[in-house]
């Protein structure tokens, strides 16, 4: 069956999108998330009519989508009123009693999730073929080299202007991004296709220089953004990549394997020295000794733990941390804490308990995904599904220190790679047994794993 035009635009603007949403300024502002919205509605309207046209949807069975929507439906469900609050016996009367310390926040975030529902529902209706996976993998890491050259660049040329226009303080901002962690977040997730792929031994003989060349370029870009949060998630990265890809051949393919993350490693390290200076890693060691409150992490958990055992079972409300630290803050509170720095912990303080057992669900079923996607009999899905995979589990790692999926782009790219793991285990018509150069030759799709057919 044939692609319709409007499966094409919608699969043309979700890749535009997340490009668009990354370079303007990592999505944080208001109009910029307007449009975010926009673009999405747009995007199923356009995935509505391909199935009507066409008869057939993909859809996700892997039910990721369905917990994105639990936790959407309870962020609503914690706005809802239970009578007056306590704030009446003080005279304020009409103040509806909420779940939630902040519901406004808590709408947000819940409207929040349900765009990403319908993201990553977009996403998986369009990848429906296996030269469209290549085309994603194409995209991301053309993207992520460009994106890192520029980072780069603009760190020396003009480190206190995003695009010589946007002053920042230079020292906390990084490429496109105001906080340079999320640009270490972004480029964790950039370089996973291509350096799984690298590792999976995926990568046409002709091809591994330019594969090499862009991997290294990220990640010396990602080392001289200076995020700590950052350089753990990559570490654990690599060390996942070169266990996962061992297989049979026992010591000696382990050390070949270890032999390959020093190289790369030592590669990254000595281009950011080159590029850098002294400064490229010194600025890491600067985030340490930071004196700022805000980012203070073991005073900030230390509070949260707190904050979770006042409002157990149901949680404070999702995006309502701001309001519920402050009560529990030792220190003088002039300085606002918004984000935990720890989205394990946040999870819980904001969602208690059903927030335990949603964001329980998604690692598990993400993990499920993963096993599936690498078990994958297609050489080349195997070895994308091995990229998306640690892209997933580098974010994964890097929220334990930081709340990078709290930001738009990243979220978007986040999303991105999970409809990237889920597309990638299927099996299509267009696929030819380990060729990497199959997106050249194709044929009509097959129903097959996540297609749902149904009559006009």
């Amino acid at each position: 069956m044939r692609s319709t035009l409007a499966q094409k635009t919608a699969f043309a603007l979700l890749l535009g999108l997340a490009g668009f949403i990354t370079l303007a300024y990592g999505g944080v502002h208001q109009p910029i998330i307007a449009v975010y919205y926009a673009a999405i509605a747009l995007a199923i309207v356009l995935v509505g009519v391909d199935a009507f046209r066409s008869g057939s949807i993909a859809v996700d069975k892997s039910y990721v989508s369905v917990v994105i929507l639990a936790a959407s439906a309870y962020g609503f469900f914690q706005v809802i009123p239970f009578g007056e609050s306590a704030a009446a016996a003080s005279g304020l009367a009409g103040i509806p009693a909420t779940i939630s310390l902040d519901p406004f926040a808590t709408k947000r975030a819940a409207i929040n999730f349900f765009a990403l529902f319908l993201l990553l529902t977009a996403f998986v209706s369009v990848l429906d073929k296996n030269k469209r996976i290549h085309k994603v993998v194409i995209a991301i890491t053309v993207f992520g080299f460009a994106y890192a050259f520029f980072a780069i660049l603009q760190s020396f040329l003009s480190p206190g202007k995003i695009y010589g226009i946007y002053e920042v303080n230079a020292q906390t901002s990084f490429g496109s991004f105001v906080n340079r962690h999320n640009f270490a977040a972004f480029m964790e997730m950039a370089i996973a296709l291509p350096l799984g792929l690298l590792f999976a031994g995926a990568v046409e003989r002709d091809k591994k220089l330019l594969y090499i060349t862009a991997v290294t370029l990220m990640g010396v870009a990602l080392l001289l953004s200076g995020s700590r949060g950052g350089l753990v998630a990559f570490l654990a990265q690599l060390v996942f990549l070169a266990l996962v890809t061992l297989g049979k051949g026992g010591g000696k393919k382990l050390a070949l394997r270890i032999a390959l993350v020093v190289l790369l490693f030592g590669a990254i390290v000595g281009g950011s020295i080159f590029v850098g200076g002294e400064s490229s890693l010194t600025r890491i060691a600067d985030t340490a000794t930071s004196d700022n409150i805000t980012s203070d992490r073991s005073h900030i958990w230390a509070v949260t733990l707190k904050m979770i055992a006042a409002n157990m079972p149901f949680g404070a409300g999702l995006g309502a941390y701001g309001v519920a630290y402050t009560p529990h803050d030792s220190l003088t509170g002039l300085e606002r804490v918004e984000q935990a720095h720890n989205d394990y912990l946040q999870v819980l303080s904001d969602a208690g308990l059903p927030g335990l057992i949603i964001g329980g669900a998604f690692i598990f079923l993400i993990f499920r995904l993963a096993r599936q996607g690498m078990s994958a009999g297609n050489q080349w899905r195997r070895a994308v599904s091995i990229g998306a995979a640690s892209g997933i589990f580098a974010i994964l790692v890097h929220s334990i220190f930081d709340f990078v999926l709290h930001i738009t782009a990243i979220s978007v790219t986040f999303v991105m790679l999970i409809a990237v793991l889920i597309a990638a285990k299927e099996s299509y018509d267009d696929d030819f047994p380990d060729d990497p150069a199959a997106h050249h030759r194709h044929r009509p799709r097959k129903s097959k794993g996540k297609i749902a057919s149904f009559r006009k």
